[in-house]
């Protein structure tokens, strides 16, 4: 079946539309569902109109692959858990950057290996441009295969810290910005002499590859816990790019268009959370996180709750805002936190959830979670906006947070944390906190929250303390 390039194109801007729409829909719960399958469909009709207006010899081989991603993907929806989803996401990522660099090495046998009549005659080889590759789709092979690479290793190493299969601090050592100045360095000298002699199993295009791989790992390992979620949405604004060059490089403009929409939209996420956490880009980049400062100690006396007297005082609250964090995710407590927050409307009380926007390990993953346990969207309220209303909250109640709530943030400046914007839970008038233990979260910075004055600590796993506070309420 051959196709117009007019109806083609013409099929590329209904996706493309289908995608932007999608996207801005996905903005809203009530929405998002649908703009998610607004964009599924765009795909879908992107995926067969490109299937028949090129030559595809086996298609088989095609089906076969869409039935097995498929398939991992419906497992992975239904049996990964939602506190694994930040791990999940990083190998999205990776897995999007590693289908660009595969494109893009895909494009370098089909620009260079000899057409049939040539073969005999020896134009393959240091020849360089055998097959009338242009010097510009050269460099936007060389860019999805950089950029691709890059992606796709350092999301691995971004799933391993997020998933705790490595040391979740900052990997650094002395000389570290030398090699990685070196390594660049690196990658644009094979660059430029894979371009002046782009021969298939070229040294120089295998240095290329490798050096860019390389690149991923040490670009990510220097990064601690605290900024794994400007590191995903960093990663997922990569994995755009590299299918936006890897679209330059198959003269596709639908991939063009999706990834470059895509790379837009991760680094305006990736901008907003610097700015939540006070932060550059570059800072979060090549500072090692808490490489360098060492927080003060922190000393003072805990003061223990029991579920029956977090009772008596949440049954006499006016207002009572909700603030959570990873905890709450592994805990699976989202359900029975959203049942307390209905007892206490019905007791008289007004009940809001404090998002930070970096509370978690990806970016919105609290909305997430909150979303799925059917929450009101106009119960979230962002921290700018709570923050004033702190002071005439009678109750606080952290579940799951620590570095979102920590007032070392203000007030130590030895803190790796200090100048991050906080939810200034310890200005209520009472906080409880929700915790198995005293350790400190996933940034290894202790919080003096928990030796305030008007804190009481409620140790436990939260999902069984909100559960027994949701029975003394229907009690």
């Amino acid at each position: 079946m051959t196709l117009s390039p007019v109806f083609i194109n013409f099929t590329y801007i209904i996706s493309a539309i289908l995608f932007i729409y999608g996207l801005k829909m996905l903005g809203h719960p009530d929405t998002a569902r649908r703009g998610n399958l607004l964009s599924a469909i765009g795909m879908f009709i992107a995926i067969v109109v490109t299937l028949f207006a090129q030559e595809i010899i086996r298609f088989e081989y095609i089906i076969g692959a869409m039935l097995a991603g498929a398939i991992i993907g419906a497992l992975a929806a239904r049996l990964v858990a939602m506190t694994s989803m930040p791990e999940m996401v990083a190998l999205f990522n990776g897995s999007g950057g590693a289908a660009s660099l595969l494109v893009g090495w895909a494009v370098l046998y089909d620009e260079l290996l000899p057409s049939a009549g040539s073969a005999a005659d020896g134009v393959l080889g240091t020849a360089g441009l055998a097959a009338g590759a242009s010097t510009f789709t050269l460099i936007t092979v060389i860019l999805s295969i950089l950029i691709g690479g890059v992606t796709a290793s350092g999301s691995v190493i971004a799933y391993a810290k997020l998933a705790e299969k490595m040391t979740s601090a900052a990997i650094v050592f002395s000389g570290q910005r030398i090699v990685n100045s070196l390594i660049l360095l690196g990658i644009v000298v094979s660059a430029v002499m894979f371009t002046m002699d782009p021969a298939i199993g070229s040294t120089w295009f295998w240095v290329l590859l490798g050096l860019s791989l390389l690149l991923g790992v040490m670009a990510v390992i220097p990064i601690g816990g605290a900024d794994m979620p400007v590191v995903i949405s960093l990663l997922n604004s990569y994995s755009g790019l590299a299918a936006c060059a890897a679209g330059f490089a198959i003269e596709n403009n639908l991939l063009i268009v999706a990834g470059s929409t895509v790379g837009a939209a991760g680094i305006i996420l990736t901008n907003i959370m610097c700015k939540a956490m006070n932060r550059s880009l570059a800072n979060v980049l090549f500072s090692g996180f808490g490489a360098v400062k060492q927080a003060s100690k922190v000393e003072g006396e805990v003061k223990p709750i029991n579920v029956d007297d977090a009772y008596l005082i949440l049954e006499s609250a006016s207002s009572v805002v909700f603030v959570p964090g990873y905890g709450m995710a592994v805990a699976q407590a989202q359900h029975v936190v959203r049942e307390l927050g209905e007892l206490l409307e019905k007791n008289g009380c007004e009940v809001n959830f404090a998002i930070h926007p970096v509370a978690g390990r990806m970016p919105g993953h609290m909305n997430v979670l909150l979303a799925e346990a059917n929450v009101p969207y106009e119960q979230l309220v962002e921290m700018d906006d709570i923050n004033p209303r702190l002071p005439n909250t009678d109750v606080a109640i952290v579940i799951g947070a620590n570095d979102v709530v920590n007032p070392a943030a203000r007030e130590d400046e030895n803190s790796p944390i200090y100048g991050m914007p906080i939810i200034n839970v310890d200005h209520a008038r009472t906080v409880f906190v929700l915790k198995r233990s005293m350790g400190s979260g996933f940034s290894g910075v202790d919080n003096p929250l928990f030796f305030g004055e008007n804190t009481r600590m409620l140790f436990g796993d939260a999902k069984q303390s909100i559960s027994g506070l949701v029975a003394a309420f229907k009690s």
